[in-house]
This record gives C-alpha cells, structure tokens and sequence, in this order.
C-alpha cells in the first residue's frame, strides 16, 4: 500500500514549524546581543514549491534519480525599520506575534491529521 501523502505533508509541515519555533527562540534568547540579526525560516509555501516529485528505483538495474532533500533555510529576517543602538534587530513584540502563529499552526496540524485519522479507522472497520 503506498503512503498516504496527506500524513507526509502534515509530517514535514510539523518539522518546518519545530525549526521556526527554534529560530524564534534563539531571537528571543538573543534579544540583548549587541550586533544580533534575528532569524526566520523561509515559507512553507516556498519549500513546497522545491519539493520535486520523482522516481524511486526498487531495484539496482532501474535508472536512478538522486531525490534531494534541500531542508527548510534558516535566513536573516528583514528588519522592518527597528534597530537598536547596538545594531540587534530583534523585536520581541514581533517574535511573540510569530510564536502564537507557529502555535496555531501546530494546532491546525494535529487536528488536521487526528480528522484523517479517524477517517481512515471508519474506512477500515466497515
């Protein structure tokens, strides 16, 4: 049976948002260094764009095609207009904002996943 890609795509969202919530942490934590550019993850969108569907070979004769896995990029987030004397752009204002988004969003996965869930269990048992 092949997997369902619905729990794939719930699977890599989840680990798109644990590296966010990383990066809006370290930004909180660095709040007061002084030259500290804050940091955000590209968006999902983004990496689901260079997600590429390919081929698989099952077996050594197939021709291979080398799937690659680019990872979510961590980059400078840009400053929108605040930085402080000691050249840190953090705004920990804004970096709550984006821990509440992060938060609904890993909601809205797990609820997500619980409803497919459920519905594959009715599927089954009748």
């Amino acid at each position: 049976m092949e997997p369902v890609t619905l729990f794939d795509l719930a699977t890599k969202q989840s680990q798109w948002l644990a590296v966010r919530q990383s990066a809006i942490a370290g930004n909180i934590a660095n709040a007061n260094t002084p030259g500290y550019t804050a940091n955000d993850v590209e968006p999902f969108e983004k990496v689901l764009d260079r997600a590429a569907v390919s081929l698989q070979a099952t077996e050594a004769g197939h021709l291979g095609n080398e799937a690659t896995n680019a990872g979510f990029r961590v980059k400078p987030d840009e400053p929108d207009g605040v930085v402080l004397p000691s050249k840190n752009t953090v705004v920990v204002e804004n970096e709550l904002m984006k821990a509440g988004e992060v938060r609904r969003a890993f909601e809205l996965n797990t609820a997500i996943v619980k409803a497919f869930h459920s519905m594959m269990m009715m599927a089954v048992k009748t």
